[in-house]
């Protein structure tokens, strides 16, 4: 049956407007202090929705391969451009602490979650040839959509108010997903071959069959580390300026913006460099670059410009490490069940984004912290040395799911 061929840079367009939107949540803390001086609520009350939007967000994508099996990629996305929309508006209407936890941070993140990794993987499935090339395409845009509504969020706030803001926050993003999502569509796969059967090797492993190797293991731990260490220093470099460089807070709130670009900057160059060198030789400089950056942090005199050049070493380097991961797991355990296999390993990133958080708060601060991170990266790092694919594993049967990727 001859099918029309699906027209790839709409896919990747589509992809892009979904991540965009899926993005705009790194905005947040613009809302902590409106948020406070509206409700006097505290402030690290308040912060601490985004770490619960964080820890949903990853939670989902444990979820969004089987989702994405039963709904389709289209239709999936779509209703969680709905969700975070509404959650989002939602939130507009509501005064208790309890509920802004509830919507911007369970419901949001979830509905995130589910858009973000679905997205991504369906785009890799695309171009598997250039899989780091497209990682960064897709992560950039997510970036990107932080840098753009720092900007619009910002503007909503001081014209219609902070409550207000939320729902035209969520209108917006609702529409981009929504627009996105009815450009995607899903690689058609065709019959196993003879040779391509269940009872021979292959690199495409199921959950089980990725649980039950080590690499699965020492790809969570790097990627734990490296997410423990960027969203950390990311979410508090406006306080580390102003308390360890000596800034004061018009300079510190710069800093975020120049951190928010050098994320981004990361997540495009390192994610295309992976094609070209070899991902695991990028995630080892990403890891020694975060080590001196730690260690600089740690235990040198600090004025504006060091400072500035190890926090955005450390926000470069995550921007890679966050793109050139999906990659890698295509790499490891192939295409066939990446969102699956891919949201298994990035719990990494919400547990990451909790255990900064904890030693900070109950082990004595940034020092601290940089101690535990340094150590993490260290050992990530002697990781990286070593690491390598696993060996092809015995296929799964399973004839509704065919290995061959061709072009719809």
């Amino acid at each position: 049956m001859n099918t029309k061929p699906a027209n790839r840079s709409l896919i990747v367009l589509g992809t892009i407007i979904c991540q965009m939107g899926l993005g705009t949540i790194y905005t947040w803390s613009l809302f902590n202090q409106p948020l406070v001086d509206k409700f006097h609520w505290g402030l690290g009350d308040v912060a601490t929705t985004f770490s619960i939007t964080s820890f949903f967000l990853a939670f989902a994508t444990l979820f969004a391969g089987k989702l994405q099996e039963r709904f389709g990629i289209r239709n999936l996305t779509l209703c969680s451009g709905i969700l975070v929309g509404l959650g989002l508006i939602a939130s507009a209407h509501v005064s208790s602490l309890d509920m802004i936890y509830l919507l911007a941070g369970v419901v949001v993140g979830f509905a995130v979650g589910i858009a973000y990794i679905s997205t991504l993987s369906n785009l890799i499935k695309w171009f598997p040839a250039n899989k780091g090339l497209i990682s960064g395409i897709s992560v950039g845009a997510f970036g990107s959509g932080s840098l753009l509504f720092k900007y619009v969020n910002a503007a909503l706030i001081a014209d219609v108010g902070v409550s207000a803001a939320f729902f035209y926050w969520g209108a917006i993003v609702m529409a981009l997903i929504v627009l996105g999502s009815l450009l995607l569509k899903e690689p058609v796969l065709t019959r196993q071959s003879a040779q391509q059967k269940a009872g021979t090797l292959g690199n495409d492993f199921s959950v089980r069959q990725m649980l039950a190797t080590k690499e699965a293991y020492l790809l969570f731990i790097i990627f734990f580390a490296a997410c423990m260490s960027g969203l950390y220093l990311i979410g508090i470099v406006k306080d580390m300026g102003v308390q360890l460089a000596g800034m004061d807070l018009a300079t510190a709130a710069n800093t975020v913006s120049a951190v928010a670009i050098f994320n981004t900057a990361g997540r495009i160059i390192l994610g295309t460099l992976s094609d070209k060198v070899g991902r695991m030789r990028v995630i080892s400089f990403t890891m020694l670059v975060t080590v001196l950056a730690i260690v600089a942090l740690s235990f040198l005199t600090l004025n504006h410009t060091l400072f500035f050049i190890c926090v955005g070493a450390v926000a470069f380097c995550f921007g890679g490490n966050i793109t050139v991961f999906p990659a890698i797991v295509g790499d490891f355990f192939g295409l066939k069940n990446h969102s699956k296999n891919y949201g298994i390993i990035y719990q990494g990133f919400g547990l990451g984004a909790l255990a900064g958080s904890f030693v900070a708060k109950y082990f004595g601060g940034f020092h601290a912290t940089f101690m535990v991170i340094g150590v993490l990266s260290i050992a990530s790092l002697l990781i990286t040395l070593f690491i390598k694919a696993p060996k092809a594993v015995e296929r799964e049967e399973d004839s509704r799911e065919p290995a061959d990727l061709v072009k719809a």
